[in-house]
């Protein structure tokens, strides 16, 4: 027989657990390496630890630049002991998740990379949707098998596969498109991931938002828009959160309903941003972006 005190209780119990559903989701700041690219893999890294920034992103190129010189075991001590946490990394293969010719040596670079990253600790892998050739319907088609192919890639170094649409791709350029290939690949290791310069300046609307599953993001990449004509848009006009007109404090309220509690990523290009000190970069990066995090409430 329930109690009489736990008869009090229970509305206040199911109130809490009520709150705690509808709560916002929290998430963390990161910083992709394309950000400081100049800079190399282990500048940028110091850097941004020196700022405060505690989870990174790393690329394919900065590590085969660093590799050069050194050695993988190296790269991995740079991150263990500046105390930084990789969230994710980028290998950027073209017209990987598509059929072609070229498919076959795509694999085995992404393989190499699965094999690289993993060693780091890392679980998440992810490839831009980029292609500069014609896209048929037969290529759709096709598409589903490579998605597939790819995620049992990834999945036999522990790793989720992740799908970034591009705003200039002829193949996937929309979280639509995405999310109905990914869903009918329907492989367990593969996730779609949203970048916000992509989502908001290309031809996706902010209610396919309401499209996305529960838990289904993987990762998500974080930067504004200026107040310019859409056409004139491109990688680098990409702002820091907070400096542009997306509406990120809603897109950011939204993944949070959606279960995204992940990292937000900073991904830019402007050579004011990647030819500067990592420190000082970060640093302003850090205080802004941040401040849209905390009035979307999801840190």
């Amino acid at each position: 027989m329930l109690s009489r005190r736990a008869a009090l209780l229970a509305p206040l119990a199911a109130d809490f657990a009520s709150r705690a559903a509808t709560a916002p989701r929290k998430m963390t700041l990161s910083l992709h390496q394309n950000t400081s690219a100049a800079a190399g893999y282990r500048r940028s890294l110091e850097g941004w630890a020196k700022a405060g920034i505690t989870h990174v992103e790393l690329t394919d190129r900065l590590l085969d630049d660093f590799l050069k010189t050194d050695n993988l075991a190296a790269a991995k001590r740079v991150v263990t002991d500046l105390g930084l946490t990789p969230v994710s990394c980028a290998a950027v293969l073209p017209d990987f998740w598509i059929p072609g010719a070229n498919r076959a040596a795509a694999m085995e670079t992404w393989k190499k990379r699965c094999e690289q990253f993993s060693s780091f600790g890392l679980e998440r892998i992810y490839c831009p949707a980029v292609t500069s050739r014609k896209v048929t319907q037969e290529d759709y088609k096709g598409a589903p098998d490579c998605i597939r192919e790819g995620g049992e890639a990834a999945r036999q170094y522990h790793m989720t596969a992740m799908i970034e649409f591009a705003r200039n791709s002829s193949f996937i350029s929309t979280l639509t498109t995405s999310l109905k290939l990914i869903r009918e690949a329907a492989h367990p290791n593969v996730k779609p991931m949203l970048d916000c310069y992509h989502f908001w300046s290309g031809l996706s609307k902010f209610e396919d938002l309401d499209l996305i599953q529960p838990g289904e993001i993987g990762h998500v990449h974080f930067q504004d828009v200026p107040d310019v004509p859409r056409e004139l848009l491109d990688n680098t006009t990409r702002l820091i959160p907070g400096d542009g007109v997306s509406p990120l404090v809603r897109i950011l309220r939204k993944l949070a309903e959606k279960g995204y509690s992940g990292s937000l990523s900073v991904e830019l290009f402007l050579p004011e941003f990647q030819q500067a000190d990592p420190y000082e970069v970060a640093r302003r990066i850090r205080e802004k972006a941040e401040g849209v995090m905390r009035q979307a409430r999801v840190i």
